[in-house]
């Protein structure tokens, strides 16, 4: 297994790790925000790749900075293991991955938003150290979801 950064050849698979997890998934939009957040270098947007060459997972990590303090903080905003690919070791992996490169950047922290009826994905994140932290608030500024 090999992590590396996506490409554009990867849209297809990636598409389909987003869907299976419920997410809508316009490929045009899609293919327009891996070429942003691939450009951005306050972004990493990583695949993880099987002995096959597919596409088994998907991490996009955005690194943020915090104004009154020195390092900046991590947050993971889509982690999307594919259903045959679970169990494995794999999302400890990519897990591992994101805590090197947030600790190169001197990253203090990583944040993420789990829903609640992932509860799989909690018990992962809880075995990982990651702590609740419940106050999460959100204003929705458009009625879609899908983006523009």
């Amino acid at each position: 297994m090999k992590i590396r950064k996506t490409v554009a050849e990867d849209l297809t698979e990636i598409r389909e790790l987003l869907v299976d997890l419920g997410y809508p998934c316009d490929p045009a939009l899609l293919r327009r925000r891996m070429a942003e957040m691939s450009a951005d270098q306050t972004e990493d947007l990583l695949v993880a790749e099987g002995e096959a060459g597919r596409v088994l997972a998907v991490i996009s990590i955005h690194y943020v900075p915090q104004l009154p303090l020195a390092g900046d903080f991590a947050r993971i905003s889509y982690f999307c293991v594919g259903a045959g690919a679970r169990s494995r070791g794999l999302g400890r992996t990519i897990e591992a991955e994101v805590v090197r490169r947030a600790t190169a950047r001197k990253c203090d922290r990583i944040e993420l938003h789990c829903h609640s009826r992932r509860v799989d994905a909690h018990r992962f994140y809880q075995a990982r150290g990651y702590i609740e932290a419940p106050k999460y608030f959100v204003k929705h500024l458009t009625t879609t979801r899908a983006g523009a």
